[in-house]
């Protein structure tokens, strides 16, 4: 049996150019140096219909994501930057999520998350906040480093090749810190104890629930 942690990369555009899902294979390849096992799901290769609470029997694509998701001891998020926020195809990816309100623990109870936002202007970090609230409500731990990359104009060439050798250093570095530190929660004690799960019981991260 493997050992290592799983560290899945989930994010990406659904243009099939797309500069955040290269940053997020970059960000793997940081992972696996850190030696764990990887697995991307890439939005432009997912088949997931809108979310609805009322939804019948998920697709196949949808139950790939949970279950992939769930399998994981790290993650690595990363959508492009529309219009101040996330995209709708990455958020209404993590409203699938819900199907995981009934796991023991739910949701991504004590998962780590590294975030990636990027943007054609000059912010960035505005999608990366929305993903960081996301990961609270989902109730995961998010890594102090986080990637807002600005300009990506200057930072991937056309066919979404990363130039900019200083923003892989960095992407790397944050793929070693969330395996070094989902290592760290998967070899602990369960960090949310019974009190605060008795507590977060209560609050689900879809209203209507």
């Amino acid at each position: 049996m493997d050992e290592r942690i799983l560290v899945v990369g989930l994010g990406g555009s659904i243009a099939p150019v797309s500069r955040s899902r290269e940053a997020l294979r970059v960000a793997l390849r940081g992972a696996e140096d850190a030696g764990a096992a990887t697995e991307l799901l890439a939005l432009n290769e997912l088949d997931l219909p809108l979310y609805r609470p009322d939804h019948g029997p998920p697709p196949p694509d949808v139950l790939r994501v949970c279950e992939t998701v769930a399998a994981a001891q790290g993650l690595l998020w990363a959508s492009p930057m529309y219009h101040g926020t996330v995209s709708g195809a990455f958020k209404n990816a993590l409203d699938w999520l819900q199907l995981l309100a009934d796991r023991q623990p739910p949701f991504l109870t004590d998962k780590v998350v590294g975030l990636i936002s990027t943007a054609g202007g000059t912010q960035g970090l505005q999608a990366v906040n929305t993903m960081d609230f996301i990961a609270r409500a989902l109730r995961a731990w998010t890594v102090p480093l986080v990637i807002p990359v600005p300009e990506v104009w200057r930072t991937f060439d056309e066919q979404a090749r990363l130039v900019d050798e200083g923003v892989e250093v960095l992407l790397r570095a944050l793929g070693g810190e969330v395996a070094s530190a989902a290592r760290r929660f998967a070899a602990a004690a369960p960090l949310t104890d019974a009190a605060a799960q008795a507590g977060e019981a209560e609050l689900q991260p879809l209203e209507e629930t």
